[in-house]
């Protein structure tokens, strides 16, 4: 039987994250010879092989073919596969894992605010010192590629293995080029960000490689997968009301659509009165309040947890992908 590999984040907060993910979508990851093992399930799903594996050798195995889907930093994928568009289908961010690849130099450094100015103190520098900059990074590819992008060549790679945010102060660097969430760690290592500087706004995303073997089996595997996804982040854009008064007509719901992005999945008001809506969180409160002033008794309000549609855009995207 043909299977589908879907590789995830063998520990920490982004294994956490990633179980969740799949979980709310109704597929939880499920480990059948215990928590140390480093290959799974998904509960109910048959034609599916989870790997558990690190950030970097999803990368690679995406690059290489080697899974069908995997879930990691879009930092990671980008640095590690050359021409990564081409090697990989981007098919959702995921909303954790949130991060910054930056060019952080040190807050001494008073004049140099934009790529543009360290372009010029790189030319100084070289003039001065008879030595290229030196720029302490785990991101090979993504800051040669950025600083080529400005012009800027009077530079040289110190590929970083520890703290890389610690290397100005230790005097084995001039400036980095690093990943942050919040910008805390650099501050208080006397560094700051160059207003130009975010190369990249990474955060975990689902990834297919094109060079998996995707035959129909697998196909159909991964557009079960897909459809539960992208029901659930329909849901999450929703929540469901529902009302019952004769007085709400189909003159009142078009000014609930107008006012307030509503839509109406099962048609207007019954003979009833009843009337079921999808409603953004945001503007529950308002359009309650609307209700109640054009005659409705109550309102219900509901969490979702899935909305499933005819279109998939998930696979959709997949399937361009894989053309």
């Amino acid at each position: 039987m043909s299977t589908l590999v879907l590789a995830v984040p063998s520990k920490g907060r982004l294994q956490e994250n990633a179980e969740s993910f799949f979980a709310r979508a109704g597929l939880s990851l499920v480990k059948p010879r215990g928590a140390r093992e480093y290959r799974g399930a998904i509960a109910g799903l048959s034609g599916v092989e989870v790997a558990y594996l690190s950030a970097a050798d999803i990368s690679a195995q995406l690059s290489q073919g080697a899974v069908h889907l995997g879930v990691t930093g879009e930092d990671q994928v980008r640095d590690l596969i050359a021409d990564a568009d081409k090697r990989v289908v981007f098919i959702d961010q995921l909303g954790f894992g949130e991060a910054n690849v930056v060019v952080a130099v040190p807050q001494a450094w008073i004049d140099v605010r934009s790529m543009a100015d360290l372009d010029d103190v790189a030319t100084a520098f070289r003039a001065t010192h008879d030595r290229k900059m030196r720029v302490a990074t785990k991101y090979v590819n993504l800051t040669r590629a950025f600083f080529a992008q400005h012009g800027i060549i009077d530079y040289r790679i110190m590929e970083s293995l520890g703290a890389t945010e610690g290397a100005p102060a230790a005097g084995t660097a001039e400036l980095i080029v690093d990943i942050t969430t919040t910008g805390a760690t650099l501050v208080a290592n006397g560094l700051k960000i160059l207003e130009d500087g975010v190369m990249l706004r990474s955060q975990a995303n689902l990834i297919a490689a094109k060079g998996a073997s995707w035959g129909a089996p697998e196909r159909e595997t991964a557009r079960l997968i897909l459809d539960r996804i992208a029901a659930q982040r329909r849901a999450r854009a929703y929540r469901e009301v529902r009302t019952r008064s004769p007085a709400i007509d189909d003159v009142v719901l078009a000014e609930a659509k107008a006012r307030f992005g509503v839509a109406a999945p099962f048609g207007g008001p019954t003979s009833s009165g009843m009337l079921t809506l999808h409603c953004p969180p945001g503007e529950v409160h308002a359009l309650a309040s609307f209700l109640r002033e054009k005659g409705a008794e109550s309102v219900t309000v509901a969490d979702i947890d899935y909305v499933f549609a005819r279109e998939n855009p998930l696979y959709a995207k997949l399937e361009a992908g894989l053309a």
